[in-house]
C-alpha cells in the first residue's frame, strides 16, 4: 500500500500531468511537423495522463506481488477511465479529443483493444520503474515546501482548467449556432420550393395553399440538413432567382402574398449568411489555441461546422504568413 498524504498524491498527479504533456506534445509535434502545445489545457499539463497514472497506482495496490494481476488491473482500470472521460467530454463539449474509430476492435471510438493492452504494460512500467524515482523525489521534499508548491500548482492549474473549460463550451456553442443557421437556411430553401411549385400550378389563394404545405416543409428539413452548407446556399440563390422570374411572368393576381414572401425569405437568407460568416470567424485566443492544439479533434454531430472553423483558421493564418 502507498502511505501518501493528500498533498503527496496531488503532487504525484501534477508530475504525471506534466510528463504526459511532454510525451503527447512531442509525439504530436513530430507527427504534425510543427511545435504543438497538446492538450485540453493551455499550460503544460494533461489531466488524463495524471489521472491515468494515479489510477494505475491505485488499482495495482492489491496486486503488487503479482505482475500478471497488475497488468490486468491496469488494462481494465485505464480502459474504464479512458471510456468514461471520452464519453463525458463528448457529452459536454460535443467534441472528441481522441478517436479510435479507425482502429480495429474499438468500442464507440472511445477505446480500442490495442490501447487497452498497452495500458497494462504501462501500468507495470509505472509501478515497477517510473514511480520508484518519482516517489523518492517527492518524499525527499520538505513537508512545508511541498505544501506550498502543491498549493501554487493547484491555483494555477485550476485557473487554467476554468479558462479551458469555458473555451470548450464556447466552441460547442458556436458549432450549435452554426448548425441552427444552416437549419434556418434549409427551411428557406424548402419554402422556396413550395413557392415555385405553387406559382407554377397557378394557385390563386396563395396564403391558404402555403399554410397547407407548412407541415411538408418541416418534414423535409431532415433531408435538407444532409446537404453541405455551400450546396444549400447555392440552391437558395438559384431558387430566389427562379421564384422572382416566375412571379414577373405571372399576371398581377398572382402577386398577392408571393412578393412579400420572397422578399422576407431573401432578407432572412442575407441575415443567416452574415451570421454564419460571423460565427465562423473565431477571435478568442483560447478557442483558437484549443483547436490548434488538438489537430485530431473531431465532432461527429457538428462535423461540417467544425471543419469550416478549421478551414477559416487556416486561411486566416495563411493571410498573416
Amino acid at each position: 500500500m502507498y502511505p501518501y498524504t493528500i498533498t503527496q498524491w496531488l503532487f504525484f498527479f501534477y508530475i504525471y500531468c506534466f510528463a504526459g504533456w511532454c510525451i503527447e506534445s512531442a509525439y504530436v509535434s513530430i507527427h504534425e511537423k510543427k511545435l504543438t502545445n497538446r492538450g485540453f489545457m493551455r499550460g503544460p499539463f494533461l489531466p488524463l495522463y495524471g489521472s491515468g497514472a494515479i489510477m494505475m497506482l491505485v488499482v495495482s495496490m492489491p496486486f503488487q506481488e503479482s505482475i500478471v494481476l497488475t497488468y490486468l488491473a491496469g488494462c481494465v482500470g485505464a480502459t474504464v477511465l479512458e471510456y468514461v472521460t471520452g464519453v463525458t467530454m463528448e457529452a459536454l463539449f460535443k467534441m472528441r479529443y481522441w478517436d479510435y474509430s479507425d482502429k480495429p476492435f474499438n468500442f464507440q471510438g472511445h477505446v480500442c483493444l490495442g490501447t487497452s493492452l498497452a495500458w497494462g504494460f504501462l501500468t507495470i512500467l509505472m509501478t515497477e520503474v517510473v514511480h520508484v524515482p518519482v516517489e523518492h523525489f517527492v518524499l525527499s521534499i520538505p513537508g512545508m515546501l511541498l505544501v506550498v508548491l502543491t498549493n501554487v500548482l493547484t491555483v494555477g492549474i485550476a485557473a487554467d482548467f476554468a479558462l479551458s473549460f469555458k473555451a470548450a463550451i464556447d466552441i460547442r456553442d458556436v458549432l450549435m449556432k452554426m448548425e441552427q443557421v444552416k437549419r434556418e437556411m434549409v427551411h428557406i430553401q424548402k419554402r422556396l420550393d413550395v413557392i415555385i411549385a405553387l406559382t407554377n400550378q397557378g394557385v390563386t389563394n396563395y396564403k391558404s395553399a402555403m399554410a397547407e404545405n407548412v407541415s411538408a416543409v418541416k418534414e423535409e428539413l431532415a433531408e435538407g440538413m444532409g446537404m453541405c452548407i455551400d450546396d444549400v446556399k447555392s440552391g437558395i440563390e438559384s431558387k430566389l432567382e427562379t421564384a422572382k422570374n416566375i412571379v414577373l411572368a405571372k399576371p398581377a393576381e398572382y402577386f398577392v402574398g408571393i412578393k412579400e414572401e420572397i422578399q422576407e425569405l431573401k432578407t432572412k437568407y442575407a441575415v443567416n449568411v452574415a451570421d454564419r460568416d460571423r460565427l465562423g470567424r473565431i477571435r478568442d485566443f483560447f478557442q483558437r489555441d484549443m483547436i490548434r492544439s488538438n489537430p485530431r479533434m473531431t465532432s461527429r454531430k457538428y462535423d461540417e461546422a467544425f471543419e469550416e472553423l478549421k478551414k477559416r483558421m487556416a486561411e486566416r493564418k495563411d493571410k498573416k504568413d
